[in-house]
């Protein structure tokens, strides 16, 4: 690959890494270049490779996203950027999964997503080992949202399989980056590097883009994370399959004496599941849904860094063992070499622009329309949830079932059950012209661009505020306990709307003088500490069975040096990976700005209540317009092609119930904070009087579903 980086050691032994005088060790340039496939066949047995994948249909009608796909066809060989099999590794039966660079950088969309977990399932189920071999720019820009929501259940699936007892180990390629290390490329046993990797959780571009001057070199490089112990070895490809099965003899015997099982059976003192969470956080112990003991996230602190790349960036039309580039691509990492979008084509699956189009990534590549059309104008044809309208469903008792839920798009039952001590006002409206409606008055479903901006004004009610006017018997809580402390995260427990529950938002900045919704959005960014004490949070509601409310309210992670070396994607990793399998009730406010990872970690949850000018997105709208247009000037453009808006992602299963706020909007932010703590007071209340095995086991459907259609 071209680049700056210079090789100064071949890094032949695990471990090893060239040093200097100081500060990160000098980078080293990648020892290999070799396909995923080419990869895959150098570690197994020869001639023992068998694939998994079925045939993916691109469905897009979005036509330079389709030439996209085509091309990256034509160069690789492949239909999508991941393959997934088994093989044997002196003579074991392994499962793997592994990207193709050359494939759109590796990106995750939905169809790769899926592709991914379908794997990692019957890994589990056959009780496989699992080897991971990442090499990705993270999310599939086109597919927008619910692409970057794939990291959710791909993270939820190793998870799973990680809980029945099964090793799972990761080999980092060059480049991993963005939502793919932020999830399953973190989430290893053991993780290795190749040497010379870069490793990073956001692109240099955007990060320029963004903050105006470049990333420090050297620090997001395969050595350097191994300095700081974020990974456990840096191997070369030569090396992989010798060390796998030297692990694997570990953790699940030696074949040679009989020891074939694939799962340890005494691991962490003859517990098969272990403990979830090393001591620095996280629930002890974890029930499946199917009643039996899950070890949850069983993670070792051996997987990744969040860094941008070191050298100013990897271009993507760099040669793989000399074949052709890997062609114009648009990814989270932002680490894009052309512009796929430059004559101003429209986004794959694009939803909603100004108002218009189809809601979410509506025909993802690999499967119909992911989302439901939005009416022109931009009113949703899904009925809304939302406070203040009449409700489609009568009011039930706590923990209940509505005696007839209202259908929606076409049949499906409503997502949305008023909960005990709900405001009777709130529930379910729908218009003919598909806008919201507030009591009489008609409002039309706000455009991307109207939500960003509200989202981002000074004066806007954050979580400490909703504390303030909507909770009693507040008790904050400091840090991690461990001698760390993030002023980008709350950790609270209080009682909210009445209920008791821990309390876990984003620390949204107060207002500032001059402050506007213009340009990206301000506020207090979330480094590792927060994260690790956001863990701490689920850690206790696991421990008392409290119900935990997650409030979302971010314009992104921390991007510098400290948070990078700190392990920053990992712990997003990590709290995913909690969220998905914690025991204890869990609900999900989206308050405000949802940008890129910081605001993944706290999404997974029973039930996901947004506030109408809410938004989710896989980066800050400017970052991820620098990657298709190589200017921030269309990022209201690109969010609202992307569907982050609260309406795109209740059309998608992602938010159940969306609050209105014109009680705020209009200067009366105590009147929309009391109703909204009333309101997640009556879900808490009725998510806790449900059973836990049924709670778990809708919470496993409700991720596992994301972006699937039919």
């Amino acid at each position: 690959m071209t680049g700056t980086n210079s090789r100064t050691n071949d890094t032949t032994g695990p471990g090893a890494t060239p040093s200097g005088p100081s500060g990160p060790p000098a980078p080293s340039r990648p020892s290999s270049r070799r396909s995923a496939v080419g990869l895959i066949e150098a570690v197994l047995d020869p001639g023992t490779r068998r694939s998994w994948d079925e045939p993916v249909v691109i469905t897009t009608e979005d036509p330079d996203y389709r030439a996209d796909l085509e091309r990256a066809r034509e160069r690789t060989g492949l239909d999508e950027s991941v393959i997934t099999g088994e093989g044997r590794i002196e003579g074991r039966r392994v499962a793997f999964v592994a990207c193709e660079f050359r494939f759109l950088a590796g990106s995750i969309g939905v169809a790769a997503g899926e592709r991914l977990v379908r794997a990692v399932e019957r890994a589990t189920e056959e009780r496989l080992p699992l080897l991971a071999a990442p090499a990705s720019g993270g999310t599939r820009m086109q597919e927008g949202t619910v692409a970057f929501l794939q990291m959710v259940k791909v993270a939820a699936a190793i998870t799973e399989h990680k809980a029945a007892g099964l090793p799972y180990l990761v080999h980092l390629r060059h480049p991993t980056t963005g939502g793919v290390l932020a999830s399953w490329g973190s989430l290893g046993h053991v993780t290795a590097a190749e040497p010379g990797a870069l490793i990073g959780f956001m692109g240099p571009r955007v990060h320029e883009a963004l903050y105006g001057e470049e990333f420090p070199p050297g620090v997001q490089v395969a050595d350097n994370l191994m300095r700081h112990g974020l990974i456990d070895a840096v191997l070369p490809a030569s090396r992989l399959g010798g060390v796998a099965a030297q692990v694997l003899r570990v953790l699940c015997g030696d074949p040679a004496e009989g020891g074939v099982s694939a799962g340890p059976a005494s691991a962490y003192g003859g517990d098969p599941a272990g403990p979830t969470l090393a001591d620095d956080g996280g629930p002890a112990r974890r029930p499946r849904a199917d009643g039996g003991d899950s070890v949850g996230s069983a993670l070792a602190y051996g997987g990744g860094s969040v860094a941008p790349l070191a050298d100013g960036g990897v271009p993507v039309d760099s040669p793989v063992d000399g074949g052709d580039s890997a062609g114009p691509q648009a990814v989270e990492s932002g680490m894009s070499a052309e512009l796929p979008f430059a004559d101003g084509g429209e986004l794959a699956g694009s939803a909603l622009a100004d108002g218009g189009g189809s809601a979410g990534s509506a025909s993802a590549h690999g499967g119909g329309p992911a989302g439901r059309p939005l009416a022109d104008g931009g009113g949703s044809e899904a009925s809304q949830t939302a406070d203040g309208g009449e409700s489609g469903a009568a009011p039930v008792a706590c923990g209940g079932e509505s005696a007839g839920p209202r259908l929606a798009h076409g049949g499906e039952p409503s997502r949305s059950v008023p909960a005990a001590g709900a405001d009777p006002a709130a529930g379910v409206r729908s218009a003919a012209d598909g806008s919201a409606v507030d009591g009489a008055r008609p409002r039309p479903v706000p455009t991307a661009e109207e939500s960003i901006r509200a989202s981002r004004r000074a004066d806007r009610p954050g979580v400490r505020d909703l504390l303030r006017v909507a909770a009693e018997d507040v008790t904050p809580l400091s840090g991690t306990g461990a001698g760390e402390h993030d002023p980008g995260l709350l950790l609270a427990l209080a009682r909210v709307g009445g209920t008791p529950c821990v309390v876990l938002g984003h620390n949204r900045r107060s207002a500032r003088e001059g402050e506007t919704g213009d340009g990206p959005g301000q506020g207090q960014p979330l480094g590792p500490a927060g994260l690790r004490t956001a863990r701490r949070g689920m850690r206790i509601a696991a421990e008392l069975d409290l119900p935990l409310l997650t409030v979302i309210d971010t314009a992104g992670a921390a991007l510098n040096r400290a948070a990078e070396e700190g392990g920053l994607a990992g712990e997003i990793a990590r709290c995913l990976a909690d969220m998905v399998t914690l025991p204890a009730p869990t609900l999900c406010l989206l308050l405000g700005q949802g940008a890129g990872g910081a605001a993944l970690a706290l999404l997974p949850a029973d039930r996901v209540v947004a506030a109408r000018h809410a938004w989710l997105s896989p980066l800050p709208p400017e970052g991820a317009s620098a990657i298709l247009y190589r200017t921030t000037e269309r990022a209201y453009e690109v969010a609202g092609r992307q569907g982050v808006r609260s309406a795109d992602l209740f059309a998608q299963g992602i938010v159940d119930r969306i609050v209105d706020e014109s009680d705020a909007e209009e200067g009366r932010p105590e009147i929309f904070l009391d109703r909204l703590g009333r309101i997640l007071g009556a879900e808490l209340a009725a998510l806790r009087a449900r059973g836990q095995d049924e709670r778990l086991a809708e919470r496993r459907a409700r991720h596992r579903r994301i972006g699937v259609t039919g």
